[in-house]
């Protein structure tokens, strides 16, 4: 079983610890307070840092070209789907009409 640790005492105005302890929940201690605002904080910042190492590591592969499509390419591509997307939708209705018209 490993021992509790404790966070360094903060020093704050007056008028925050009345803020504080003004929307603190039904049974909720400032301390649960404080404890569940730095485990959040620390988690954001966790994720923040893995996502500016991901946009890192992107910026990299697209300063060498790596993965990266032109606006032409993108474009023909989206056209491609949509013509394709057009045509399961024709034969779909013609295949309704056969089954209601037989």
């Amino acid at each position: 079983m490993s021992r509790s640790a404790t966070l360094p005492p903060i020093r704050v105005a007056p008028e925050t610890k009345a803020r504080l302890e003004a929307v603190l929940r039904e049974g909720e201690s400032l301390t649960q307070f404080i404890e569940g605002a730095v485990c959040r904080e620390a988690e954001f910042r966790a994720e923040q840092n893995a996502a500016m190492a991901r946009a890192k590591v992107a910026l990299r592969s697209a300063a060498k070209g790596v993965g990266l499509l032109t606006a032409e390419d993108l474009l023909a591509g989206m056209t491609q789907r949509a013509h394709a997307a057009q045509q399961r939708i024709r034969e779909a209705a013609a295949a309704k009409s056969k089954r209601t018209a037989g």
